[in-house]
């Protein structure tokens, strides 16, 4: 306290502050959300104490933006609005929108009809190629297991082949047969 009596801020002057502080830091927080709740209630007061309302003259080009460059369903409110204000324009504008409406229906329609089919000629494709591919694989498998068939009749015969050369050899040599006198003899001739 007495640091604060040297510095000449009393205690009084302390506590304003403070709430001047704090009084600003509500005002920061609460002041945002309260501005747009006073200005909608205002909006809403005054939208219905006001008589109906009288739209300004519209001011657009009806003709000059086309309908069938948007997607469906995104026309832009001024255009429908334009349409509603002029009487004369109202009723032709009406049937050009529903003519053009179902023109653009009908061309997306075919369209969508186009891609199916494109969509049909694609997956036939892929089912010829996937059928060529299956039929080669059983040429393939066909021929694997003809071969494997071969093989083991090869390798059965040279087993056959091999019993029967041990047998004679064996009997020619219980009748005194060597190897190497079989080769001098054939030599000598």
């Amino acid at each position: 306290m007495a640091l604060l009596h040297q510095s000449g801020c009393s205690p009084g002057v302390l506590k304003a502050a403070s709430a001047v502080v704090a009084l600003c830091l509500a005002a920061y927080i609460l002041g945002p959300p309260l501005y747009w709740h006073l200005s909608e209630a205002l909006a809403a007061v005054r939208h219905a104490s006001s008589s109906p309302p009288s739209c300004p003259p519209c001011v657009c080009d009806c003709a000059s933006q086309p309908l069938l460059s948007m997607p469906l369903g995104t026309f832009p409110p001024d255009l429908l609005d334009c349409a509603k204000h002029n009487p004369e324009v109202s009723e032709d504008m009406e049937k050009n929108f529903a003519e053009l409406l179902s023109e653009e229906l009908k061309l997306r329609e075919a369209e969508a009809l186009e891609s199916q089919q494109r969509a049909d000629m694609a997956l036939l494709e892929a089912k010829k190629l996937a059928s060529s591919y299956q039929k080669e694989a059983d040429k393939c498998n066909s021929g694997m297991e003809t071969c494997e068939e071969a093989r083991e009749k090869a390798e059965a015969t040279l087993l056959a082949q091999k019993r029967l050369t041990a047998m004679w050899e064996l009997r020619a040599r219980q009748r005194g047969w060597k190897e190497g006198s079989a080769k001098s003899r054939a030599a000598s001739r």
